[in-house]
C-alpha cells in the first residue's frame, strides 16, 4: 500500500460506490487517485461481474484490478433487512453515492435519491446509465457501443462505402466516467456554498453525443445539405488530415491550418508549393485533396527510414505521430516518464503495468502502491470503523450470508 500518507485534494471525502463494469468505476478510480476513500459496495454473493473478466490469472481479473485499485470492498446482500440497514447506516456517513445500475434498480433496492436524501440531505448522488434516467430509451439496457450507435458515432467510423466498424476500446465509458467525476466535483463545490446535496444524472449517450465536433453543426447549419460521413483514412473537409503508410507503421498527420501548409511543403522537399495559390488556402486544398495526399505519400515512399521521416516533419513543427501498437505505446519513453503507464504489484497477479491517472496536480504526486480489493476484504474494517460494529457482530453477519468474503 501507499507508504507516504499525505493530504490530497479529496482527503476526507467518503464515497459509497455501487458501480461495476467501467463508467462508474472509472469515475471512482480517479477519486481514489485524488485521495477520496471509496467503499465499493459489491452485491452478494458474486460482487462486481468484472472480477471474472479477462484477462484472468489465478482467479484474479486484470480488468477488475485496473479499475479498482485503492478501493475498499464491502460485499453485502441488500435483499436482506440486515444488509439494507448496513447500507443505510453508511449513507449517513458519506459525501457521495454513485451507482450505474439500470434506471430504477437502485430504487428497488431502497436507495433512490428521495430515500437517501432523507437519510443524508448533504449527500451528492450520481446515477450513471446508458441513456439517462428519463426519455423513451431510458429503460433499455446498454453498454459502450450501444451508446455510440445511438449517438451517431459508429456511423462515422470505417471506410467509405463499407459497413461501419467497432471501436477498439471503451472510449465512451471512460468519457462518461470523466463527465460523472466533473459533475460530482461541481456538486461538492456547490455544497460547500449551500450545504445542500444534489442528484446527478449522467448518461453514456449524452457523453458520446457531446463529443461531436463537426457532424452535428454541419447537419444543422446546412439544413442537412452537408453531412459528415465515414471518411476512412482521410478527412474530406480539412486537408491534409489523414493516415499514410510509412516503412514500419502507418503515420497520422494533422496539419489542416493554412499556416501549417508551408512548413509541411518544406519538410517534404516541395518548398515551391508553399506559396502556390492552388494550395495555400484550405478550400483550395480540399478541391485538390487527391493531389495533396498523393504528394505526401510519395514523400513517405521515398524516405528510406521511418525515424528520419518523423524527425524531419517534427523539425518543421508538422503534427505527426506513428500509429503505435498498444505494447509499443506502453514502452514509449514519454508515457513511461510521465507515469501514463505505471507498474502495479498485485498480490495475486504479481507485477503488471496499468494506465496511470490522467490528472496531474502540482502539489500532489501520483499515488503509488494502491491495490485492488479482494471480494469483501474490508467488511470488518468498514463496519467497525464507520458504524462501530464489533468483530462478533460482523462475524454473525458473515454466518447469516448478509456479508460475503472470498479470496478470489
Amino acid at each position: 500500500m501507499e507508504t507516504e500518507i499525505r493530504e490530497r485534494l479529496l482527503s476526507g471525502y467518503k464515497v459509497l460506490d455501487f458501480t461495476q463494469y467501467l463508467a462508474g468505476p472509472a469515475a471512482t478510480r480517479l477519486m481514489v487517485e485524488m485521495g477520496a476513500e471509496v467503499i465499493k459496495v459489491e452485491l452478494a454473493p458474486r460482487g462486481d461481474n468484472t472480477r471474472a473478466t479477462a484477462y484472468v490469472k489465478n482467479g484474479r481479473s486484470g480488468y477488475f484490478v485496473q479499475q479498482n485499485c485503492g478501493k475498499k470492498s464491502l460485499c453485502v446482500d441488500v435483499r436482506t433487512e440486515a444488509g439494507k440497514n448496513v447500507v443505510k447506516e453508511l449513507i449517513g456517513k458519506m459525501d457521495v453515492l454513485i451507482e450505474n445500475f439500470a434506471p430504477g434498480a437502485i430504487g428497488r433496492m431502497g436507495f433512490d435519491y428521495e430515500a437517501v436524501k432523507a437519510i443524508n440531505p448533504r449527500l451528492v448522488m450520481c446515477s450513471i446509465s446508458a441513456f439517462g434516467q428519463n426519455g423513451p430509451l431510458a429503460s433499455l439496457p446498454g453498454f459502450d457501443y450501444i451508446g455510440a450507435a445511438y449517438a451517431g458515432v459508429l456511423d462515422l467510423v470505417g471506410m467509405p462505402q463499407e459497413p461501419p466498424v467497432m471501436l477498439g476500446l471503451s472510449l465512451g465509458d471512460n468519457l462518461t466516467g470523466l463527465c460523472a467525476l466533473s459533475a460530482i466535483l461541481a456538486a461538492l463545490l456547490y455544497r460547500e456554498r449551500s450545504n445542500k446535496g444534489q442528484f446527478i444524472d449522467v448518461s453514456l449517450l449524452d457523453s458520446y453525443f457531446q463529443s461531436h465536433d463537426m457532424a452535428v453543426q454541419f447537419a444543422s447549419a446546412s439544413a442537412g445539405q452537408s453531412l459528415r460521413k465515414r471518411a476512412g483514412r482521410r478527412d474530406p473537409n480539412v486537408v491534409p488530415v489523414g493516415i499514410f503508410k510509412s516503412k514500419e507503421h502507418y503515420v497520422a498527420i494533422l496539419a489542416p491550418g493554412d499556416h501549417q501548409w508551408k512548413p509541411l511543403c518544406e519538410a517534404i522537399g516541395r518548398p515551391e508549393l508553399g506559396d502556390d495559390p492552388r494550395f495555400t488556402r484550405s478550400a483550395e486544398r480540399v478541391k485538390r485533396a487527391d493531389e495533396v495526399y498523393s504528394l505526401i505519400q510519395q514523400w513517405f515512399d521515398s524516405v528510406s527510414e521511418e525515424e528520419a521521416a518523423l524527425r524531419r516533419l517534427e523539425q518543421y513543427r508538422v503534427p505527426v505521430a506513428p500509429l503505435l501498437t498498444v505494447p509499443e505505446a506502453m514502452r514509449h519513453p514519454h508515457l513511461v516518464q510521465r507515469g501514463t503507464i505505471r507498474p502495479v504489484n498485485d498480490p495475486i497477479l504479481g507485477k503488471l503495468e496499468l494506465p496511470g491517472s490522467p490528472l496531474r496536480f502540482s502539489d500532489f504526486p501520483p499515488r503509488s502502491g494502491l491495490e485492488a480489493p479482494l471480494l469483501g476484504e474490508h467488511n470488518l474494517e468498514i463496519l467497525r470503523d464507520y458504524l462501530g460494529y464489533s468483530p462478533a457482530q460482523v462475524s454473525q453477519l458473515h454466518s447469516q450470508g448478509v456479508l460475503v468474503k472470498k479470496p478470489v
